[in-house]
């Protein structure tokens, strides 16, 4: 745990696949190019208070669509790169542009194109239901499942390595002021 909280208290950025991390992998096609995914609540306030603590965040994903541009919307992600088969090639940009080392970035994946990045990054993280080549090349592997939670573990654990876990939900659990509860 000594060596993860070392790595953990590099971290300025989160990446996230999107298939089998946000989601717990199942892909709904419907007619036409309708294509429907189920992300985890809870894995979106873990985004949310990622960016409170002053994480960037953002997505490398192979697959292209609308339901994710609009959930990396609603979360006010940073940068979501989609259609990226080789996702190092989609790291590399990131990199350059937030002008990060491969030290300062967290990632989590589940599958085989995941690897390359999971390699290079400070803190690899593979989600449970992960393939067994990722689980052995993360520093981490989650109690939950992608979709179902894993996004806010990662957060959790990242907020309390850097010690900003209490500060973030306060923050985010004060109410402001002249606003009643009714």
């Amino acid at each position: 745990m000594k060596d993860i909280v070392k790595r953990i208290k590099r971290i300025k950025m989160l990446l996230l696949d999107v298939d089998g991390v946000m989601t717990d992998g199942g892909v709904i096609l419907g007619p036409g190019d309708l294509e429907l995914k189920r992300f985890g609540a809870q894995d979106g306030v873990g985004i949310a208070l990622a960016k409170v603590a002053g994480l960037r965040v953002g997505i490398i994903t192979g697959r292209n669509t609308d339901a994710v541009k609009r959930r990396a919307r609603e979360l006010k992600m940073d940068v979501v790169q989609q259609g990226i088969f080789y996702k190092e090639e989609g790291y590399e940009k990131i990199l350059e542009k937030y002008g990060l080392k491969d030290e300062e970035v967290a990632y989590m994946g589940d599958d085989l194109l995941d690897i390359p990045v999971l390699r290079r990054v400070g803190f690899a993280v593979a989600v449970a239901n992960g393939v067994e080549e990722v689980k052995k090349v993360s520093h981490y592997v989650t109690k939950r499942k992608g979709g179902e939670g894993a996004v806010r573990e990662v957060v959790d654990l990242l907020l309390d390595g850097m010690g900003k876990k209490e500060a973030v939900l306060a923050s985010v659990l004060k109410r402001p002021k002249g606003k009643r509860r009714r």
